[in-house]
């Protein structure tokens, strides 16, 4: 298993992960909510839209833009089944474990923290 820092540098080299960055309203949102509450709400998205076995929508389930966790999840490859299989190698058609989807929400709040404190700049 890799660590955090090392996704983070095999995905700032792909040119479309890298493309994706927090913006002002993002920060204001973050700002207004708080990180525990944007950390539950990423929490929530990944159980109910990434986590089951059987995503019906599965590859089209994440927009683009809209919410920070969003645009961390494109950002993080986490933002379908199909890519969890080909940057993680999680495999399609079973539930996440509670543990995986830990690892993604830790993931995807490392992003937003690193692009909040960059955007802050």
């Amino acid at each position: 298993m890799q660590t955090i820092d090392q996704a983070l540098f095999r995905l700032s080299r792909s040119k479309f992960r890298s493309s994706f960055r927090l913006d002002i309203k993002d920060k204001a949102y973050i700002d207004r909510i708080g990180t525990q509450k944007l950390r539950e709400h990423c929490k929530d998205m990944i159980a109910k839209r990434l986590a089951p076995a059987y995503i019906p929508n599965d590859g089209k389930q994440t927009p683009y833009r809209g919410h920070p966790v969003f645009k961390a999840q494109h950002a993080c490859a986490c933002c379908c089944r199909g890519c969890l299989e080909k940057w993680y190698r999680v495999p399609q058609g079973r539930a996440l474990t509670e543990n995986e989807q830990e690892r993604i929400v830790n993931l995807l709040m490392e992003w937003i923290g690193r692009e909040y404190r960059h955007t802050a700049e």
